[in-house]
């Protein structure tokens, strides 16, 4: 195929060298309508991107509570208990009282009000 066939890119055709910036102009010229095309239609719809609201973080942060809370009660146990040699006593003990925790954060988050 020769460059003058249909479907062909000339490649260097801006740079006298013979470089590619021919093709480097062309992508940001594409890359700058594209973003200002984004932006209109941002603009016209309202669905600009936005952060989540408070009550969605604090959701996520309750459930981050209820599971790391247990787990990591969990694996402190099962680690003691391998260490000791006190199997399941502390492996439940632990559980326990990282259920206790998880709960008593869960209530402190509950206690703050979203906006």
């Amino acid at each position: 195929m020769t460059a003058n066939e249909p479907g062909q890119d000339p490649i260097g055709t801006d740079n006298p060298d013979g470089g590619n910036s021919g093709r480097d102009v062309r992508l940001s010229q594409l890359d700058a309508r594209l973003k200002a095309a984004a932006g209109v239609e941002q603009a016209r719809t309202g669905t600009a991107p936005r952060k989540p609201d408070k009550g969605y973080r604090q959701g996520s942060r309750v459930l981050a509570e209820l599971v790391a809370g247990p787990a990591g009660g969990a694996l402190l146990g099962w680690f003691l208990d391998r260490l000791f040699g006190t199997a399941p006593w502390l492996l439940l003990v632990m559980l326990i009282l990282g259920i206790i925790v998880a709960f008593r954060n869960i209530y402190r988050i509950s206690q703050q009000r979203p906006e």
